[in-house]
């Protein structure tokens, strides 16, 4: 997926280096659950170390329902505070799904 193809979602999953791992693998499963699609994003390197924990703990919990799950990283600018910051964007999808 490029980035002229990705859509601003409300429903992205923000990760700071603070954030508690299990916490974090719950929503993504929760998330994957509904939708069967999470973003994560992290800006930092203590927050995608976080982040890349949380999706592997979220991986075992998706793993006992039988759904298999790939990670598709990619750099992305945001604004914060009206400054623009480059943040790591983690798109969580189905193995198998069709593109």
């Amino acid at each position: 997926m490029d980035e002229t193809s990705w859509r601003p979602n409300m429903n992205v999953i923000k990760v700071s280096a603070r954030s508690r791992t299990a916490a974090v693998a719950g929503a993504i499963a929760g998330v994957m659950r509904e939708v069967n699609r999470a973003e994560v994003q992290a800006i930092g390197a203590g927050a995608v170390n976080q982040a890349l924990k949380a999706i592997v703990i979220a991986k075992g919990y998706l793993a006992e329902e039988g759904v298999d799950i790939v990670c598709d990283p990619s750099f992305v600018e945001v604004s914060i505070d009206d400054q623009e910051r480059t943040a790591i964007r983690i798109v969580v999808e189905p193995r198998n799904q069709a593109s």
